[in-house]
């Protein structure tokens, strides 16, 4: 999937649709590029110990270049906390109304290939996310500006204009399930040990039909 904001799945400012302009695609690229050796420098350094100035040598960019696509080092890694949350916007506007929770899980899990290539950085980000306040604020914003875009597919899943407060009760508990699913993978799981198959996403899945349980025993 190509990363073309740099928040969430958001319209192109012109208002077209289709692939992003050859620019557009390579702004999403630096900027990704930028994220994952952020990831890199503060899992070995940690956020004190790492300057923009050295995100930016790493990227092979100024760091003049850095702060115009970035206003501080902790907001450097959003492009990598948002390809997850992306994938999971895509899968609910595809999500038909007459399809349960598994069907939502199945198309989750047919896409979960389009992030896989930072699966790493993004699971050790998450990691410092515990420990580390500034990232932990990117992380929790990252997953605020997620909600209205997923009440919002909720809506168009259900007929609606716009959400209404169910819609948006239950973008909130979708929200909230992908994101505890995946720090409690990430807090329970050896950065250094070889990944479990199939285990982050049976985490998520468990998580979703908790949230679709509500609060039903």
């Amino acid at each position: 999937m190509s990363r073309v904001s740099p928040a969430l799945v958001r319209a192109r400012p012109d208002g077209r649709t289709g692939r992003p302009p050859l620019t557009e695609r390579r702004k999403a690229a630096t900027r990704l590029e930028i994220a994952r050796e952020a990831v890199r420098l503060f899992t070995t350094n940690g956020v004190a110990g790492t300057s923009a100035e050295e995100i930016a040598a790493a990227a092979g960019i100024s760091a003049r270049t850095l702060w115009r696509y970035f206003p501080s080092k902790e907001s450097c890694v959003l492009p990598l906390l948002t390809g997850g949350i992306e994938v999971a916007t895509q899968c609910l506007r595809s999500w038909g109304p007459d399809q349960g929770v598994a069907e939502l899980l199945d198309a989750m899990l047919r896409s979960a290939g389009e992030i896989a290539t930072d699966r790493a950085a993004l699971l050790n980000l998450v990691r410092l996310t515990g420990s580390e306040p500034g990232l932990r604020a990117v992380w929790l914003e990252a997953h605020r500006e997620a909600e209205p875009v997923f009440a919002a597919a909720l809506a168009e899943r259900a007929g609606l204009s716009a959400p209404d407060l169910d819609i948006n009760v239950r973008a909130a508990m979708f929200n909230v399930a992908l994101r505890t699913a995946v720090e409690h993978y990430a807090s329970h799981t050896d950065p250094a040990a070889a990944e479990e198959p199939g285990l982050l996403e049976a985490t998520v899945g468990q998580a979703l039909r908790t949230a679709a349980r509500g609060f039903s025993p």
